[in-house]
């Protein structure tokens, strides 16, 4: 007989709780006695994409994206503010639809709640929001025009281009070249695709082009313990099974031309003068052992004072 009280208090209590929450486009702002700012909202629509919390000064135009909520598709969801902007902030939602249509929904500002001391009910419902938040990424949105699309920019990866109809014939580029065609409907899928799979950055020039540019990693330079400049700027070459091993080194300008080849190393440390490398800068070289590669790299040469 207990257990059955105890299970329908809590059936009282749950349905309690989702009843106080707004369900899309309705949203709840909620400023709390601890000066936190709640927006909370439940969301029974399978087609929507992205939910952006907006914020401004103003209930009708100026607002800025504060937070794109990691995972737009939980039934119950929100954002607790912590640091708010001052009083009297409006609140609003920007929601994107799966077939690229979006909607901003009314205006709102947080209500103040009754004061009195937070409870543990209130503190877990802001530590379930903060920790949806902080076990997905966080992408932040511009808008600083009104009841305008916002760019949505993923960092090195994609800018979201405005609503494409879905018979309209998109046009992928990479430099001048266009190198595919797409039907709109297929636009999501090859960008997720190229989200998921590689590097590469898209970016839409215009409503009907996107421009694929490749990634291209940045080299990452590491002083070699074998070839390396010293401190008086001549180039070392220390080998300590010279005597054993066939060594050769092959020297090379910034454009790529082969400015001194040492064809046999005997000594386990070869000093090579400054002088036979013409001009401080940058030098390639190419160390072989037993004729075969060892290592590529290179040393700077420095100016002499």
């Amino acid at each position: 007989m207990r257990f059955i009280i105890a299970f329908l208090l809590m059936m009282v209590l749950h349905l309690q709780e989702a009843m106080g929450q707004d369900t899309l486009p309705k949203f709840s702002a909620v400023q709390k006695s601890n000066g936190k700012i709640i927006i909370s909202w439940h969301n029974k629509y399978p087609i929507v994409n992205q939910i952006s919390v907006q914020r401004s000064k103003d209930s009708l135009k100026n607002f800025t994206t504060i937070l794109t909520v990691p995972d737009a598709s939980l039934p119950e969801n929100g954002f607790v503010e912590s640091k708010t902007a001052g009083p009297d902030q409006y609140y609003r939602l920007f929601i994107l639809l799966n077939n690229s249509k979006y909607l901003f929904t009314t205006s709102s500002r947080a209500i103040q709640e009754v004061n009195a001391p937070v409870t543990k009910n209130e503190q877990k419902e802001e530590d379930n929001i903060l920790q949806k938040v902080a076990n997905q990424r966080i992408f932040d949105l511009q808008d600083n025009s009104n009841r305008q699309k916002p760019a949505i920019v993923l960092p090195n990866k994609i800018n979201e281009p405005p609503p494409i109809a879905v018979d309209k014939t998109i046009f992928v580029k990479e430099k001048d070249l266009v190198i595919r065609q797409l039907p709109g409907i297929k636009v999501s899928q090859f960008r997720d695709s190229i989200l998921t799979k590689t590097k590469d950055t898209l970016l839409f020039v215009n409503a009907d082009t996107i421009l694929i540019k490749p990634f291209v990693p940045k080299e990452v330079y590491k002083v070699s313990s074998l070839v390396f400049t010293g401190k008086d700027g001549n180039v070392n070459i220390a080998l300590l099974d010279a005597n054993k091993k066939k060594y050769a080194v092959k020297f090379y300008d910034q454009d790529n031309a082969m400015l001194l080849e040492i064809k046999e190393i005997r000594d386990q440390l070869l000093i090579v003068d400054k002088t036979n490398f013409v001009h401080a800068g940058w030098y390639r070289f190419e160390l072989f052992e037993e004729g075969k590669i060892k290592e590529k790299n290179r040393l700077f040469i420095p100016k002499d004072f």
